[in-house]
């Protein structure tokens, strides 16, 4: 099972490097052609406003599962103990439940954008498959917040301080 998590991050990491690729790529051909051609690219701020959205919600799990979120560590020297563990784990709850509130938002923003049938403005994309994708995004960080670190050395222990 673990071999085929690192698969699929893997993949992941790779649509999230094409992704950003893309945007850098459209995001310079643009400016390039609107500078001195006159003619900017149609539809490259519809283009951008997705793939930030992909980068954005494709990323969120795999960063909430590694604990990548800033974090401020004033009072990591009292917080960290094994004393405090419980603490942590009530933080993680609350994590994960404002992802699963951010997510079942998400869904029901997707089924009035599937109702109303909303598009982009430009190159008129769907937009309820872009909600879809950040609902997914939400429930399965909520499920990683909730999961163990992966790494537990930072815990501060009587040996350390």
């Amino acid at each position: 099972m673990p071999m085929l998590f690192q698969k699929l991050r893997k993949a992941i990491e790779t649509l999230l490097i094409a992704a950003l690729l893309a945007m850098v790529g459209l995001t310079f051909a643009d400016v390039t052609g609107r500078r001195f051609f006159s003619a900017p690219i149609y539809g490259a701020h519809d283009l951008t406003e997705h793939l930030m959205a992909l980068i954005v919600f494709t990323g969120l799990p795999l960063l909430t599962a590694a604990r990548g979120h800033l974090v401020v560590d004033l009072f990591d020297r009292y917080l960290m103990t094994d004393a405090m563990r419980w603490w942590r784990g009530v933080i993680a709850v609350l994590v994960s439940a404002v992802l699963l509130l951010i997510g079942y938002q998400f869904v029901l923003a997707a089924l009035d954008a599937h109702l109303i049938r909303e598009i982009s403005q430009e190159l008129l994309i769907p937009r309820s498959y872009f909600y879809g994708l950040i609902s997914a995004s939400c429930f399965i960080s909520a499920i990683a917040a909730l999961l163990p670190p992966p790494h537990s050395n930072n815990i501060v222990t009587k040996e350390n301080t």
